[in-house]
C-alpha cells in the first residue's frame, strides 16, 4: 500500500517553547481545494502609475471540505471516541479561529514560572498591568511537500452529521475558508516567513521545471 501524506492545520504561538501547538492532521484529504487568487485593479488612469507596474499583493484564497468520522476509532474501541466521538478534533479547529483559552493561559503562566524560578524573568517587580499574549492564533497550512504556507482561517462552517447516544458528533464535515497570509521581511516570525520562502523556491523550480515539459511544444510553433 503506497504512503499517504495527509494535509494538517497547526497552531502555533511566537515561540516553540511556550505552549504546545495545536494541530490537526486530516482524517480524510480533502477531494478537491479551490484556490482563488484575489489581483488587485491595475491603474487606469493616465496619471496613474505605469500599467505594468507591480501595485497592491496578490494574495491566495483557498476553500477546503474536510471530513471527520469516528467509525474506524470505535470500531478500535479508541477511549477518546467513546467518550467524546469527534469533539476533539472539531475543538481543536475552533479554538484556530478563536483567542487563547484558559488552557492556553495557564500553559503560558507555568512556562513563565519556570522561567522565574530558573532566573530568566525580565523585571523583579512585574508590571502593575500584565502584558497580554498573542490574542489570534498562528497558523500553518500543510498540503504535500511542496506547500506550506501561514495562513489565517476567514470563515468554518461545521456541520455534524451524525451523533452517539450520548450526543457527541461521529461524523462532521467542515468548510473552511483560509486566506494566505504574506509574512512581511521584519516579521519576527521565523517560522511563517521560513514556510513562506520555502513555498515560493519551490514554485519557482516547478515553474523552470515546467520549460523541460514544454520545449518541444515551443519548437513546433515557431516556423523554419
Amino acid at each position: 500500500m503506497p504512503f499517504l501524506l495527509r494535509g494538517a492545520l497547526i497552531e502555533y504561538g511566537t515561540d516553540l517553547i511556550g505552549p504546545i501547538p495545536n494541530v490537526v492532521i486530516f482524517q480524510f484529504n480533502p477531494e478537491a481545494l479551490n484556490r482563488t487568487f484575489v489581483v488587485p485593479q491595475r491603474p487606469q488612469a493616465a496619471n496613474d502609475r505605469e500599467q505594468s507596474q507591480a501595485g497592491e499583493t496578490v494574495y491566495e484564497k483557498i476553500t477546503l471540505k474536510a471530513h471527520f468520522s469516528a467509525a474506524d476509532a470505535l470500531d478500535e474501541d479508541k477511549f477518546l471516541a467513546r467518550t467524546f466521538g469527534i469533539g476533539p478534533q472539531l475543538a481543536a479547529l475552533e479554538k484556530m479561529v478563536l483567542p487563547g483559552g484558559k488552557i492556553a493561559g495557564l500553559l503560558g503562566a507555568a512556562v513563565d514560572a519556570i522561567g522565574d524560578a530558573l532566573g530568566l524573568g525580565g523585571e523583579e517587580e512585574p508590571p502593575t498591568q500584565p502584558i497580554p499574549r498573542q490574542a489570534f492564533p498562528r497558523i500553518l497550512f500543510i498540503w504535500g511537500l511542496t506547500r506550506l504556507h501561514p495562513v489565517r482561517i476567514d470563515s468554518m462552517k461545521i456541520a455534524e452529521l451524525e451523533y452517539d447516544n450520548l450526543l457527541n458528533p461521529v461524523r462532521a464535515e467542515v468548510d473552511l475558508e483560509i486566506s494566505v497570509v504574506k509574512v512581511d521581511a521584519c516579521s519576527d516570525d521565523w517560522l511563517a516567513r521560513g514556510a513562506q520562502e520555502f513555498t515560493d523556491i519551490a514554485k519557482e523550480a516547478q515553474a523552470i521545471a515546467n520549460l523541460a515539459n514544454t520545449a518541444e511544444q515551443v519548437v513546433e510553433l515557431i516556423p523554419i
